[in-house]
Formats: C-alpha cells, sequence, structure tokens
C-alpha cells in the first residue's frame, strides 16, 4: 500500500504534523506539504570551475603544461639517435636546467610586473625558436655548440604553473585556495606523467624529432589560449620602486631550503627506481612502475584538496615514514611490493607540496606571486638534479638498494628543515 503524504494541520496558532487527511467535518484546515527535493551541494571542485572563465584558461594551462614533461626525454631521444651520444645528450638538457634556474626567476618577475599575456606570450614564442633550432641543428649535423646554444633558449618558458596559481589566488577567497593549490598538484603530476609516455612513443613510433615539434606545438597553442582569457588574469604589479627590507628570495630562504631538499627525493628516486629494475632484467617495467607513483600523487592531490589541510610537519613526517617503503621493498626484492611502495610513496609527495606551496603563497607579496612560486620550482629543479647524480653515484659503488636510501635521508632532511615552524602557520 502506498504511504499516505502528510499534511500540515492548522489548530489555532500553532501548526502540527498530522500523518492522515483530518476528517473534513471537524472543521479543521489542512495544506499538503510540498515533497522537499534534498540538492546534493556541488563539490569543492565543480565550485571551482563554476567561475566564468576557469575552464578556459584552465584548459590552456593543461595544454601548455604537458609539454613540461615532453621537452627533455624528447631531447635526449633525438639528439642520442641523430649523434649517437648519450654522454652529449645529457650535457646538452643539463645546460637547459641550469639556464632555466637563471632564467625563470627573470621572466616571472616580468611577468608579475607587466601582466601574464604581454610578457608570457612573447617568452613562450622564444623557447619555442629554440626548440626548432635545435632540431634544425640536430638534422644539419652542426657543432655540438649550437644544440647547446638551442637548447639554452628554451629556458625562457614562463612557469605556467605559477601563473596559474596566480589566477586562483587573484580570483578565489582564502578559504578556497587549499582546493585550487591542490588541484594544480594533480595537475602538475598527471603532466609529467604522461608527457614523456607521449615524448616517447613520438620519438620511436614517428620520427627522433617528432617529440620535441610536438612539444613546441603544444606550448606555443596552449599559452596562446591560457593568456587569451584576461578577465582572470591578475592585474599587473608595475614597475616598484626599490624598497629597503629583505628580497624575496631571502624571504623565502627557508622554504626554498625545503624544496630543494624535497627535489633530492623526486630525482634520487627515479634515477635509483630505473637502475634497480634494469638490474634485475625488468627494463620494460620501468614506465609502469614510475607511473605508480605519479598517478599515486596526483590522486592524492585531488583527494587532498576536498579535505582539511594539515600542517607541513605532518605532511613531511608522512613523506619521511613513505619514503622508506621503496628501501623495504627492493631489500625483499619484489617488483609487485617495490610498485606499491612507489604508490605510497607517490601519494605521500602531494599533500607535502600542496602545502608547502600554500605557504609560498602565504609569504609572497600577491604582486610577486608569480615570482615565488617560480623561485621554488627552481629550488626543486636544482634538488632533482642533485638527487640524480647523487643517486647515480650510489648506485654505482653501492648498489641499487642502498641508494633509496637517499630519497628517505632527502625526506627527512625536509623535516628537519620544518623543525622551526618559523613558517607553518597551518593547524592540525
Amino acid at each position: 500500500m502506498p504511504q499516505k503524504t502528510p499534511f500540515m494541520a492548522v489548530t489555532g496558532s500553532t501548526l502540527v504534523l498530522s500523518p492522515r487527511r483530518p476528517d473534513a467535518a471537524a472543521g479543521t484546515a489542512t495544506a499538503r506539504v510540498p515533497a522537499v527535493t534534498r540538492t546534493r551541494a556541488p563539490g569543492p571542485y565543480r565550485r571551482l570551475f563554476a567561475l566564468p572563465g576557469t575552464r578556459g584558461f584552465t584548459v590552456g594551462n593543461l595544454i601548455a603544461r604537458l609539454p613540461m614533461g615532453m621537452f627533455g626525454i624528447s631531447a635526449v631521444l633525438m639528439i642520442a639517435g641523430q649523434r649517437g651520444s648519450y654522454a652529449l645528450a645529457g650535457a646538452v638538457t643539463a645546460t637547459g636546467m641550469a639556464a632555466t634556474a637563471l632564467v625563470a626567476p627573470w621572466t616571472a618577475r616580468l611577468v608579475d610586473r607587466y601582466g601574464q599575456a604581454r610578457i608570457a606570450l612573447p617568452a613562450t614564442a622564444i623557447a619555442v625558436l629554440g626548440s626548432l633550432s635545435l632540431v634544425l641543428c640536430v638534422r644539419a649535423q652542426a657543432p655540438a655548440w649550437t644544440l647547446f646554444a638551442s637548447y639554452a633558449a628554451t629556458a625562457t618558458t614562463p612557469n605556467i604553473g605559477g601563473m596559474s596559481r596566480a589566477r586562483w589566488t587573484h580570483l578565489l577567497p582564502p578559504a578556497s585556495h587549499h582546493t585550487a593549490m591542490s588541484f594544480e598538484q594533480a595537475a602538475d603530476e598527471l603532466c609529467y606523467l604522461l608527457g614523456p609516455v607521449a615524448a616517447a612513443f613520438l620519438c620511436t613510433a614517428l620520427f627522433p624529432e617528432a617529440g620535441t615539434l610536438v612539444a613546441a606545438v603544444l606550448l606555443l597553442a596552449g599559452m596562446t589560449v591560457f593568456t587569451a582569457h584576461r578577465a582572470t588574469e591578475p592585474p599587473p604589479a608595475g614597475v616598484r620602486p626599490s624598497a629597503a627590507g629583505p628580497s624575496l628570495s631571502r624571504r623565502l630562504l627557508p622554504l626554498l631550503g625545503l624544496f630543494l631538499a624535497t627535489g633530492v627525493v623526486f630525482g634520487s628516486m627515479e634515477v635509483t627506481s630505473i637502475a634497480h629494475l634494469g638490474a634485475q632484467g625488468l627494463g620494460a617495467a620501468i614506465g609502469p612502475v614510475l607511473a605508480l607513483q605519479a598517478a599515486g600523487s596526483c590522486a592524492a592531490g585531488l583527494f587532498y584538496g576536498t579535505r582539511r589541510p594539515r600542517s607541513l610537519r605532518t605532511c613531511l613526517l608522512a613523506l619521511a615514514a613513505a619514503m622508506a617503503l621503496p628501501w623495504i621493498a627492493a631489500g625483499a626484492g619484489s617488483p609487485a611490493l617495490l610498485g606499491c611502495a612507489l604508490l605510497l610513496a607517490g601519494a605521500a609527495t602531494a599533500p607535502a607540496m600542496v602545502t608547502a606551496m600554500a605557504l609560498v603563497q602565504r609569504v609572497t607579496p600577491r604582486e610577486r606571486l608569480n615570482e615565488g612560486m617560480t623561485l621554488a620550482v627552481t629550488a626543486i629543479l636544482g634538488g632533482i638534479a642533485v638527487g640524480s647524480a647523487t643517486a647515480g653515484l650510489t648506485v654505482d659503488h653501492l648498489g641499487t638498494t642502498t641508494a633509496y636510501l637517499l630519497p628517505a635521508a632527502a625526506a627527512l632532511l625536509a623535516l628537519f628543515a620544518s623543525a622551526s615552524g618559523r613558517f607553518d602557520p597551518a593547524a592540525e
């Protein structure tokens, strides 16, 4: 039997709920209560993209960010394939990374001062020309110095992640920044997961230059779409008079040391995992196993954005504990166990990075936010270079299992750097 609809009965000045219709002869007024439809509140990410213009600049952001994971491996495969020298390929890409560390903060400062569209698009065009020059020099068997000069020109590539984070900070109230920063971290991991896979496929399935050419087209197209959405762009800060006081790099120094240590975690973990799987004759599993780590970080970043943020020390403590798992798994000699350990290790990196980037955002003046974010990324790149080189030496002299202690030690170093709590205002 269908359930009867409840009615509200009016008795004097009182409303009472009646399970059945009262007798009409009783003289009591009745009114049918309309059915109440419960609508679920929109999730935090849906609220982000409900803002006008956010979907458009995010599409451009993702298109332009994907090449960040493509350029390095594309250059290595192209140069090694045409010149037959991995040493030359590695030296060229290392030179490009060093040039980026020097040029990127200056580019970011110009972006903050004069506006994203005014600076980012010309800077991207210079970087794309550098990539095209590299392709032509490799194909024409030009002298080696031309490869170094061409790849160094790509250092003008703007920090698209920093510009996107600056837009979210400009558009959103502080209460929503945590979700936006979590989304940006997940986007970083996704693009660095898909970028190398796409580059390797293009360079091997088509021709060696395909990865660099496609990455250059994507970078220019994505940056064009991103900068076309002017309504969401933060206003330029203009030329600021020089003022007394510590510089931005000095103000961020404790955090930059933390990012440097985190970069060592990334660089040493990747090189050690590649060497460990290769030594076990599992070279074909390198891509899928490393993808597990990136996938874990991407998923954890999205999940962390829906939860209350934790303190930096709590996140780094979890990171230090998770980074011990690959060492344990490598000692056990199980590739499946190592894959699970890397998945958990990757999941621990996202909350730490999101929380640390939020602190950069809090310490940096809003009119210099892109510069502050770029300084953090530069510190990470420096740490990756140090971690990669140190892991290579450790693998050669002490073996791959011992080398897995490097990311664990670097995570502990980052934890000790945060122990003073001077830049950890988040509450538990």
